[in-house]
């Protein structure tokens, strides 16, 4: 079974973007944007919307990262703004060395991917505290999938 996809709101008036065009990747966005397409407190949500320039740590140069979510919602009265990452929670520690003394090929690529994150992860946090908005990495912790 795939878990990519596109996803059709049921109330297409709250996705910020093109409703007819909203793509998941994972079984964890689309839990998420179920919710966010449902929940009452849900003023407003977009998918991959929002670009933030970032400083590669392999090459140096500045790439855009897509943030998954960007979120409008009602907290207590208050607007409340995120951006928010999917992201499996073995990718948000940083990887484990492996038991030789040899780096694996995996080893290696879980590196540069790490790197890469948090460089993304950091100026995701500039970004969003420079416009007093919250940012989220969630994992199927948070989403509630085994």
């Amino acid at each position: 079974m795939s878990y990519k996809g596109v996803f059709k709101p049921k109330n297409p008036n709250k996705y910020l973007g093109n409703p007819s065009n909203v793509i998941y990747r994972s079984r964890w966005e689309l839990k998420l944007m179920m919710y966010l397409d449902s929940h009452q407190d849900v003023l407003g949500w977009a998918s991959e919307e929002i670009a933030i320039p970032y400083k590669s740590p392999m090459d140096r140069r500045i790439h855009r990262y897509f943030v998954d979510f960007y979120v409008k919602r009602l907290v207590k009265g208050s607007v409340k703004e995120s951006l928010i990452e999917v992201k499996p929670k073995c990718q948000t520690t940083p990887p484990k060395p492996p038991k030789t003394n040899k780096p694996t090929r995996r080893f290696v690529t879980e590196v540069r991917a790490w790197g890469i994150n948090q460089a993304k992860w950091k100026a995701a946090q500039e970004f969003c505290k420079d416009r007093g908005w919250d940012f989220l990495i969630m994992t199927e912790d948070e989403l509630n999938i085994k």
